[in-house]
């Protein structure tokens, strides 16, 4: 029996990187999928075309987590069509990387909707039929910049830190309506959205600071992703898993 046999999971941000990652993961673990998407209906529906072809279930909803009501509407339209929801991936995210001298009202805004309200506005969806269910797992996509800070990232760092607060009180909050909460504080993983760090200088002084020699790939955040949502890590909840090849110690 494969580890999330007819679970049904909704993933944010799902259909690239590493939310494209998680989904292809947990759908090859037997889960329903449920993923979000703002972008490429073009991307989605290969998304979904490449779950169906391992043999699963894949649906793309295109809805954005940092408004509340679309998230209210999309969980519903999930508890519809799947019956319930068994695990949360909140896995939407951005980044607007200024200096603070430099960062508009307007950027620091955005980010702070898209990283961290959004985490609030589906999870404040997700958590009733959970109780009503008397479990549940729910993953929040942090960062080591949100442990550790960065120059030129406070707008970023503020909602990724801002996720493992929250993070901690949903896990006190839920636990003993045995709902887990807990969190993924990757590193640097390649995807498109940091090709650049590959590249020049840049790329060499990141490597020589992570132990491992490496950056990370969106399966191996999948991997943990797919741990926390299984009955392995059954004991644990309110954690922040960190997943950057030691660089973070």
């Amino acid at each position: 029996m494969k580890m999330l046999e007819n679970k049904v999971v909704i993933v944010t941000g799902g259909s690239r990187g590493i939310g494209e990652a998680i989904v292809l993961k947990l759908a090859e673990s037997g889960a329903n999928v449920a993923f979000t998407y703002v972008s490429s209906d073009d991307k989605a529906k290969a998304l979904e075309e490449k779950v169906k072809a391992m043999g699963g279930k894949a649906k793309a909803y295109k809805s954005n987590a940092a408004d509340f009501a679309d998230c209210e509407k999309v969980v519903n339209e999930v508890i519809n069509e799947f019956g319930t929801v068994d695990i949360l991936v909140n896995n939407a995210g951005i980044s607007k990387d200024n200096l603070l001298l430099r960062m508009s009202p307007e950027q620091w805004d955005e980010v702070m909707t898209t990283n961290l309200k959004s985490v609030f506005n589906m999870t404040k969806q997700v958590i009733r039929p959970m109780m009503k269910a008397r479990k549940g797992s729910i993953i929040n996509m942090s960062s080591i910049i949100g442990m550790r800070g960065n120059a030129g990232q406070s707008s970023y760092a503020a909602s990724k830190a801002g996720i493992i607060g929250f993070t901690k009180s949903v896990a006190a909050e839920l636990g003993s309506r045995n709902i887990r909460c807990n969190a993924i504080a990757p590193g640097f993983v390649e995807t498109d959205m940091t090709h650049y760090l590959k590249e020049g200088e840049a790329a060499k002084s990141f490597l020589e600071k992570i132990p491992l020699g490496r950056f990370g790939s969106a399966e191996e955040i999948a991997n943990v992703t797919l741990f926390l949502a299984s009955e392995m890590s059954s004991y644990i909840t309110g954690q922040v898993i960190s997943t950057c090849g030691g660089l973070n110690m």
